[in-house]
């Protein structure tokens, strides 16, 4: 799918620099279904974990300190992360999304980070999009136990190192909430999407 023929539900063509003028007003893009149409969401709560409430799950603690079997990686095969993604019978990552965010990445702006087992194989792995200083999480999976939340703790750990605010989890979950993600409405965010705009880097 070539980025510049994607159009949204309504008609309006959709590129990468639309996607990012987007975010950095709220918004993010979302499909029905694997081969739905684009529509725009800006959710009137957002989760969010920002280091003052960041918590490693005591179990992964353990994993990570008895050196965690897999081999973290960023931004080493960013279309093989968002492709096992998409791969579940329900999913909003449909061609349109894939092929936009994969164009976001190789312009340096979406970021993936890996997990591969012994043998080299690809078993879990999480990315988004950096918006000034806010790392926009998009999605994440597993193949392995612990894969997708070690990428997790990585990611933040990175993003701990290189200055960023936040990590925007967009939706409340369980596995989110035991990292210490917490709920504020869409006027904060908005605030705080305004208050870190500078842009930071990440690799």
């Amino acid at each position: 799918m070539n980025p510049a023929r994607i159009v949204d539900a309504d008609g309006y063509p959709i590129t990468p620099d639309v996607v990012l003028a987007a975010y950095h007003h709220g918004c993010f893009p979302m499909a029905d279904d694997r081969n739905g149409r684009l529509r725009w969401y800006r959710p009137a709560e957002r989760a969010i974990i920002t280091w003052d409430r960041y918590q490693v799950p005591k179990s992964l603690s353990k994993v990570a300190r008895n050196r965690q079997p897999y081999q973290i990686t960023i931004n080493k095969d960013f279309p093989a992360v968002i492709a096992a993604c998409a791969e579940r019978s329900s999913t909003w990552i449909s061609d349109d999304v894939e092929a936009l965010y994969v164009a976001l990445h190789r312009l340096g702006h979406a970021h993936s980070v890996e997990a591969y087992d012994a043998a080299g194989a690809l078993v879990g792995g999480c990315y988004g999009l950096a918006i000034g200083g806010i790392f926009c999480g998009e999605s994440m999976f597993h193949r392995a136990p612990d894969a997708s939340k070690l990428c997790v703790m990585f990611l933040i750990e990175r993003l701990q190192a290189n200055g960023f605010a936040l990590l925007d989890c967009q939706q409340q979950t369980p596995h989110m909430e035991r990292f210490g993600a917490y709920v504020v409405d869409e006027s904060t965010y908005g605030e705080l999407l305004e208050q870190h705009a500078e842009e930071r880097p990440f690799p």
